[in-house]
């Protein structure tokens, strides 16, 4: 997600610190299949996997038999997906995936006017497979899929973002719409994000967490098809990151405003520009977890229905309905 300007924090508070770095069933994104069917069927979300499917899935395969999807949304040459794949590359094929340039800001767009190319790239590590995109990046993950692996990867990561994807970025952010595409594929995903917007952050703390999360999801024999996780890395140094904080989004939106100016043609124009501000005071949100300097996780779906109004409606439409009947 693109820079607009700096957040407004939340107020500091005190808490237990938990330096836990394992993430467990009780925490959330990892599920018994029971709890899974269960959601899947509340949500709409289509039926679980068939026997053969499931055990595929749930089989513990080697390194050099899983697939590791990687895209993201600053381009291919960016230092993050580096340092994401440098993270990971011992746990499987790396496939990398990913825009020929900045895509940030770019949401779940996808290409349907004009032309989509492809091409092998040269990446940071030459040992590792690469492929360059016109595209966005859900195009990137789409491609990927059906015209290079021919199959769907055992996992897709997204990132390591140069800034925030936390709380209301998640619905704009390229990163996080990547991994999103990829979890209604089926494919378990996450998307990983820095707070940090210099081309020379330090990625070390990130991919220690990056590393620790894709062992346990990879490990794991109950993980979620449809799981999708937003991880974003406070910017400070990695001995100062506290661990892992499973987390929900927090309520929190841009206060935006336009700034106008004009050009040499003397033509108004206009340039986006606003503060992050949170209105969330929770201890169990991703913006105060960050604040914190934890690693905060968030498990995101595709299903946006408001259930809580879904049911209210339900009840207001029918005495609306039975009042015209009388």
């Amino acid at each position: 997600m693109a820079k607009l300007k700096k957040e407004k924090p939340a107020p500091q508070a005190q808490t237990t610190a938990n330096t836990s770095t394992k993430l467990t069933p009780g925490q959330g994104p990892i599920e018994t299949s029971t709890n899974t069917k269960v959601k899947a069927a509340k949500q709409g979300q289509p039926e679980t996997e068939t026997p053969g499917e499931k055990a595929k899935r749930t089989s513990s395969k080697k390194p050099e038999d899983r697939i590791i999807l990687v895209t993201n949304d600053d381009g291919i040459t960016a230092p993050g997906i580096a340092a994401l794949v440098d993270a990971v590359k011992h746990l499987g094929r790396i496939v990398v995936v990913a825009p020929d340039k900045a895509q940030s800001g770019m949401g779940h767009a996808i290409t349907i006017g004009s032309p989509l190319r492809m091409s092998p790239a040269k990446f940071a590590d030459p040992d590792i497979e690469a492929y360059s995109c016109n595209g966005t990046p859900v195009d990137c993950v789409k491609l990927a899929v059906d015209k290079i692996l021919h199959r769907k990867p055992d996992i897709c990561l997204s990132g390591v973002n140069h800034g925030a994807n936390h709380s209301i970025n998640v619905i704009y952010s390229g990163t996080m719409s990547a991994a999103v595409e990829a979890s209604i594929e089926s494919i378990p995903s996450v998307g990983f994000s820095l707070l940090d917007y210099s081309m020379n952050a330090d990625f070390s703390g990130t991919k220690k967490f990056a590393r620790i999360i894709v062992e346990q999801l990879l490990s794991s024999k109950q993980i979620d098809k449809h799981l999708c996780l937003n991880v974003n890395v406070p910017a400070v140094e990695e001995k100062a990151l506290k661990g892992l904080k499973v987390c929900r989004q927090a309520y929190a939106k841009y206060e935006e405003d336009f700034l106008e100016r004009v050009d040499p043609h003397g033509r108004k124009y206009y340039w986006l520009t606003g503060e992050f501000v949170n209105f969330d005071r929770g201890r169990d949100t991703d913006v105060w977890a960050l604040n914190n300097n934890y690693v905060s996780v968030v498990p995101v779906q595709v299903d946006m229905t408001n259930y809580k109004i879904k049911d209210k409606l339900e009840a207001v439409l029918k005495t609306n309905t039975d009042a015209k009947k009388r």
